[in-house]
């Protein structure tokens, strides 16, 4: 998660804007062209895109494959000038289009990429007015996406453009209907939001019918490590009449052009009423060399009728990897849109040949897999790594693999790796998490002791090459057992974040036979009990001294606290919200509480007075786009109230997710919130940073998940939307009598069968 500060202290001068916004219109498809596949019919790529700008789910709708570096997608403007509110470079409820560009990060809090923006126009009068985007007027009724595919008529441009994408490459299809000749601009130095770019390059190779150039931009994130290095390669199906290139506002007939503006021209002969021209798209991170290579590896000898149908069909593949009978349609259509976008980020960087760009500034070549980047770890290792373990576990042990290769590389594990660098948003060490659990559910073919080493040395506060190394104030926290507040900024949170992280350690030092390790790491996951205050009963800032500190308001989140002398202890929510957060010792958790009825009766408070809608402004109480509370329903569980964690499970599923552009209750961090439908509606659910799994209430009558070569059938007797109770449970036919498995005992796969009821079983 990364929210902007900005999107909280300006609710209430905002609140207006939920009232304009609350009568948007919502529209999937347009009629004609293309349809999607089996499964990706079930797919709305429009859900998350829009909602209150603050609360979006970031998503966008355009074209994609699975993880990749082509995610090519329309950018938005509203009437009034403002660029997308959604991060992502779309906002539904913006009413002008800018362009096409290629590359970004999906449902996050960041705003980076937005590379080689391309504006088509029919004869336009003064192509250089259009070089940083159109800015007509466009229509949701207009619009078509399903996975794999976006369009969109432009009936006053006198225009159609269509987009699908491999890996590595955008490909754009473009009907032109108006008279005059046909142009697409290219602009190299594009970037989306705020961004800026540097170090723009542009060629025009006309008798090749290419383009080709760089680009260096300054995103939220890849500012922090001076920028990232952009190239591509851009060919079309036919010649061009004539072109120029730009710098700045000045067009010239130069082929070349280079500043932080450029761009070019392309110009086409009409051909017909109907005029046809193609766009691939290239990009590589390496060099231009690498960024040909892909597009003639992946695109080059295929049009775009060809590129979309092995896109339909590599989503269909990863769609099919969770097959689910019965629910109702809205709940099929949220499901299959939350697997789609949970299968988004992180991003594949690596190029055909295998060679990318390493956290060192190096280029490394990637031996036996691929490396991945881009990776919201703070929010992704709740739910969409322990879905990859499921699902994806070879593109999982890819992913693990990347980091280690980060740490060799630039001194420690990321917290939110980003393109070639370290963002060092958020706090904690969440790849302690993401590593352990992926060794202790048996994907083990990674380097996991230089892994371990490099746990265990952050958690022991051994120097790194940088304080950013995810846990700052470390020191005080082994000296004193907890962060004290007068030392350590963001003290409470920090504390149950490294007890987190500790706790992962122990699991892993005591699988890897680090039997001394384990058990002082062990000790040091129970470090978080030391801020519990007895007398509030919640989670308190605690100075060196070992006094509380007086000034404490539990409901007050720290959005709405200016200064922070409330709320300081506390990251991106309110105390109340923390007190939930040690989900890795649920049973220790509940033993703090005065009584186990009294953590009961708070918890199910805590859900009782929290928004009932999606993607509405939230309160202190449960707030579902809130990474430290998304796991508390489950806490039922170890209360011995199961039928609580299976109503309010089932109650966040029916009430926290959408299919209209709001449809995700905040951001979806790089498809948190999306894997959360996904694992909860099928009625197992991950302790993130092990290997055990809660049970909780399936949606399906049955679904079969797809492990690798195993498969896990889940089945549900008697389910239904008011059959939400849970009465019996067998693993492969014998009766389970707790409410948990481990990962072991569905490796190999097998059936998972539950028997529901609409009364809860005692």
């Amino acid at each position: 998660m990364f929210r902007m500060i900005h999107r909280f202290t300006i609710v209430l001068c905002l609140a207006w804007f939920a009232c304009l916004c609350s009568t948007a219109r919502f529209c999937s498809t347009a009629e004609g062209g293309p349809t999607p596949g089996e499964l990706g019919r079930f797919v709305n790529p429009f859900i998350g895109t829009g909602g209150l700008f603050y609360l979006s789910g970031n998503e966008t709708p355009g074209a994609c494959v699975p993880f990749g570096m082509a995610r090519l997608s329309p950018d938005t403007i509203s009437n009034s000038g403002v660029r997308a509110l959604n991060t992502s470079g779309y906002y539904y409820r913006d009413e002008r289009l800018l362009g096409f560009s290629h590359t970004r990060l999906v449902g996050t809090g960041a705003v980076d990429g937005g590379q080689f923006l391309v504006v088509p126009a029919a004869a336009p009068k003064s192509p250089a007015a259009l070089r940083h985007g159109l800015e007509v007027a466009f229509t949701h009724q207009d619009e078509t996406a399903f996975p794999g595919y976006y369009a969109l008529n432009l009936p006053k441009q006198g225009a159609r453009a269509e987009l699908t994408a491999t890996r590595h490459v955008g490909v754009h299809r473009y009907t032109f209907t108006a008279e005059g000749a046909p142009h697409l601009l290219i602009q190299v130095t594009s970037a989306l939001g705020r961004g800026n770019c540097k170090e723009g390059e542009v060629h025009v190779r006309a008798e090749s019918n290419e383009i080709e150039g760089s680009v260096r931009t300054f995103g939220t994130f890849t500012k922090r490590y001076g920028g990232i290095k952009v190239y591509f390669v851009a060919r079309c199906d036919r010649p061009f009449a004539s072109f120029q290139t730009w710098k700045g506002s000045s067009f010239s007939n130069e082929a070349r052009a280079m500043g932080s503006d450029v761009g070019a021209d392309l110009v086409f002969d009409r051909a017909g009423p109907n005029t046809v021209v193609e766009l691939k798209v290239g990009l590589s991170y390496v060099s231009l060399k690498n960024a040909r290579a892909n597009l003639d590896a992946e695109a080059g000898k295929f049009g775009f009728d060809d590129v979309l149908a092995r896109a339909q069909a590599e989503w269909e593949a990863r769609l099919a990897s969770a097959r689910v009978e019965g629910g109702t349609d809205k709940e099929r259509a949220i499901f299959y849109t939350a697997l789609y976008h949970a299968l988004q980020m992180p991003t594949a960087f690596s190029d055909t040949n295998g060679e990318y760009l390493g956290f060192d500034g190096k280029v490394h070549q990637a031996q036996g897999f691929t490396y991945y980047t881009d990776m919201s770890l703070w929010d992704t290792f709740r739910t969409t790594h322990p879905l990859f373990t499921l699902i994806a576990p070879r593109d999982q042990r890819d992913m693990v693999v990347s980091l280690v290769e980060m740490a060799k590389q630039g001194g420690y594990l990321p917290r939110w790796p980003c393109g070639n660098g370290y963002s060092n948003s958020m706090f904690g060490t969440p790849a302690d998490m993401v590593v352990a659990e992926t060794y202790l559910k048996g994907i083990r073919d990674f380097d996991v002791e230089t892994a371990y080493r490099a746990m265990r040395e952050t958690a022991l506060g051994k120097p790194t090459k940088s304080r950013f190394s995810g846990r700052d104030g470390i020191a005080d926290y082994l000296k004193f057992r907890y962060c004290p507040s007068n030392v350590v900024s963001a003290s409470v949170a920090k504390t149950l974040e490294y007890s987190y992280a500790d706790h992962s350690v122990s699991l892993l030092a005591e699988a890897l036979g680090h039997r001394e390790d384990a058990t002082l790491f062990a000790a040091h996951s129970r470090y978080y009990r030391n801020l519990w205050n007895p007398i509030t009963q919640y989670f308190q800032p605690l100075d060196s001294q070992g006094a509380f500190d007086e000034a404490f308001r539990p409901l007050l989140l720290t959005y709405l606290d200016r200064g922070g002398k409330y709320t300081r202890a506390y990251v991106e929510g309110s105390a109340l919200q923390w007190r939930w957060g040690a989900p890795f010792d649920a049973e220790g958790l509940v033993n703090l509480f005065q009584s186990r009825e009294y953590f009961v009766k708070e918890l199910n408070d805590f859900f009782e007075r929290s928004v009932p809608e999606v993607g509405h402004n939230p309160n202190a109480y449960y707030w579902h786009g809130n990474q430290p509370d998304i796991y508390a329903a489950y806490l039922f569980n170890a209360a011995g109230r199961p039928d609580l964690t299976q109503k309010w499970v089932r109650w966040i599923l029916d009430v926290k997710y959408g299919t209209g552009d709001n449809g995700v209750d905040g951001n979806d961090d790089g498809g948190t919130l999306s894997a959360w439908y996904v694992l909860s509606s099928l009625g197992l659910f991950p302790t993130a940073g092990s290997d055990v799994y809660q049970i909780a209430s399936p949606v399906w009558k049955r679904a079969e998940i797809q492990m690798g070569k195993n498969r896990l059938t889940i089945v549900a007797e008697n389910a239904g939307p008011k059959n939400v109770y849970v009465q019996k449970v067998w693993l492969n036919d014998k009766p389970l009598d707790r409410r948990w498995l481990k990962h072991a005992e569905i490796a190999n796969g097998g059936t998972l069968r539950f028997e529901m009821n609409s009364s809860p079983t005692p």
